[in-house]
């Protein structure tokens, strides 16, 4: 079975397709066959001017198209598709969601924060190889933040904090949000005995583990972020793409994420953050995969 997701976010929008292999009595085997992703930045119209442009709207246009094709050649099954901050807050999201879906097919949801964070950490591949009772996962987007945190296989709490890494480069983000994160984390770890692991997720903190050349099932530590922080905060733009080779639509919006990143940590009391390759996508692929075969992935 052939599955597929899109993900249209606040910087990027990705096609995910898998192959699922189901093993008998184990858990099936989701092989991805491709993974587009297109810099559209849709947060960059939405967060300044609360809707998106016609020019930004024909690219989402044409790239779903474009989804749409590749995912006919891939001979895709079933698919699901979802649009996040960005879209939730463009006052005339509604209105190029029927275009979409008139002019290609393709149903978009665009889902609340909650949602978002629900699909993302539906996955949970990582706390198989991690030693710890406690898991609160980090997902920076370019709109919004998801805390969620899971205890003894449980969820006991969630919420998503309209602090992302385009909104802070748009000046978007007030002091009392940010209090209100750091006030939320705080109670969260206030009455907390046993070990805490951070699992982060988004392109950003992928892109920072790929920087650091860590092993697969290393974390990253705190100190390593600040120091990547003040690294790449001394530069300009162009020069982290030239220095450490970034793309044009990762290099100003790293400096934002590993605040984000940083700051959650620290009001945590977390040192070190585990960074699985996990995304929007797989949860998606998975949440379908469950809705047509009433399994668990």
């Amino acid at each position: 079975m052939k599955l597929a997701a899109i993900d249209i976010g606040s910087n990027a929008a990705r096609l995910l397709i898998c192959e699922v292999r189901e093993n008998g009595n184990d858990s099936p085997e989701f092989q991805k066959l491709n993974l587009v992703r297109v810099p559209l930045r849709l947060g960059f119209d939405v967060f300044e001017f609360r809707q998106v442009s016609y020019a930004r709207e024909e690219m989402l246009v044409d790239t779903i198209k474009a989804f749409k094709l590749l995912m006919d050649v891939h001979q895709v099954d079933f698919m699901t598709a979802c649009a996040t901050s960005a879209m939730r807050d463009a006052s005339n999201g509604p209105e190029i969601i029927e275009r979409i879906k008139n002019e290609t097919g393709v149903n978009i949801h665009i889902i609340s924060g909650d949602t978002e964070a629900e699909y993302i950490y539906g996955t949970r591949l990582m706390e198989r190889n991690i030693p710890a009772k406690s898991f609160l996962y980090i997902d920076v987007g370019g709109g919004s933040t998801e805390i969620t945190l899971f205890e003894n296989g449980e969820l006991v709490y969630k919420s998503s904090h309209n602090i992302g890494t385009i909104r802070i480069l748009k000046n978007q983000v007030s002091d009392d949000q940010w209090n209100i994160m750091k006030a939320d984390i705080r109670k969260l770890v206030k009455n907390k005995t046993g070990k805490m692991v951070a699992i982060g997720s988004g392109g950003n903190i992928n892109k920072v583990f790929s920087l650091s050349k860590r092993k697969e099932d290393k974390p990253l530590y705190l100190d390593t972020l600040k120091d990547y922080y003040k690294e790449l905060s001394s530069v300009t733009v162009a020069e982290r793409i030239r220095l450490y080779k970034l793309k044009e639509d990762r290099a100003d919006v790293i400096v934002p994420a590993l605040l984000i990143y940083i700051n959650v940590l620290k009001w945590a009391e977390i040192e070190e953050i585990y960074v699985p390759k996990i995304g929007l996508a797989d949860g998606l692929i998975r949440n379908l995969y469950s809705r047509i075969t009433g399994k668990k992935p």
